[in-house]
């Protein structure tokens, strides 16, 4: 039973309008009518072109390349909603952008995450579902509740399958010591050993591979991060687990494909034999495609944690 008794309409802007028709079919609706356009001097305009007067709205956006522009449409898109007397507004950011200035990692640095999370509130978003945040205690940024959903369980079923569990030939490789937390649960629910590449970073986008803590030597690896950037960090981690640490082969998985400036030309000339991604964030358009590059489909699940919100039931099971 549907405690509420509104209307469920999901709307979408231009960052990646599939993932919003796929999550739409997932749902069996039809995805509201918006236009997301711009003026001559390259302002955003919205318009919305049905009712959502006491409706139950699910914006999806994520804020990828362009991210500024694509940002300002769903802040926008929220503002029109709540001006037309929405219901209740949520907004599913499959790829939350300026996620990585969390914290004050120097002095006079801004903290952009909770910058954009205060923006997202006073536009007039009730709620937050995204997946894979950068940092977990930017969902604490927000004054409203945010639903982080974990990408980790769907490479986790593809890496099973392929596999097997337990696997004594097979390790998972955090790409950094950052991101040990979310390799170890990944390697827990593979129940395989984990590696860790330790790096020290010289400056933004470059990184130097310094070590390699755990033994790896003609193992298959699994190299697990949450997003790639222009894959100077995935690619060089690959490098030194072939060329110091004696892997056998290299898989990598992230949630989120950024995939800027030499990405792409990187992964391709790289010792990764595929790079499995999610379609949080579509294809950069006029890149070459990569044969290395393979994506699995995030709308079945965040249909779900949708439908759930929607009906005001418990999504908990969801992060696991």
């Amino acid at each position: 039973m549907i405690p509420h008794g509104k209307e469920m309409k999901v709307f979408t802007g231009n960052s990646n309008p599939a993932l919003a028709e796929a999550i739409c079919k997932s749902l069996n609706l039809s995805l509201g009518k918006s236009v997301a356009d711009s003026f001559a001097d390259g302002e955003c305009s919205i318009s919305l072109s049905e009712t959502v007067r006491g409706e139950d709205v699910f914006v999806v956006q994520s804020t990828c390349k362009p991210v500024n522009d694509h940002l300002m449409e769903l802040l926008i898109m929220i503002d029109a909603m709540k001006r037309a007397s929405a219901g209740r507004i949520t907004a599913v950011i499959p790829y939350f952008g300026y996620a990585r200035q969390d914290r004050k990692a120097k002095s006079r640095d801004p903290i952009s995450a909770k910058l954009v999370a205060n923006l997202i509130t006073v536009a007039g978003a009730d709620r937050v579902l995204t997946m894979d945040l950068h940092a977990s205690q930017i969902q604490g940024f927000f004054d409203i509740p945010v639903d982080n959903l974990m990408g980790a369980p769907l490479f986790a079923n593809h890496f099973i399958s392929r596999f097997g569990k337990g696997n004594d030939d097979v390790m998972v490789v955090s790409p950094d010591v950052g991101s040990v937390s979310r390799a170890r649960s990944f390697a827990h629910k593979l129940e395989m050993n984990m590696a860790i590449v330790d790096k020290r970073r010289e400056k933004a986008n470059h990184s130097e591979v310094m070590n390699i803590i755990g033994n790896v030597s003609g193992k298959t690896v699994i190299l697990l991060d949450d997003m790639v950037d222009t894959a100077g960090s995935l690619c060089g981690a690959a490098k030194a687990l072939m060329e110091i640490g004696g892997a056998k082969e290299i898989y990598a998985c992230a949630s989120h494909g950024v995939l800027s400036g030499p990405a792409v030309e990187r992964i391709e000339n790289s010792y990764i034999k595929e790079l499995l991604l999610l379609d949080t964030i579509p294809y950069p358009e006029g890149k070459p495609r990569c044969g290395k590059i393979s994506y699995l489909p995030v709308a079945p699940v965040f249909a779900e944690a949708i439908d759930r919100i929607y009906e005001e039931v418990s999504i908990s099971s969801l992060f696991n």
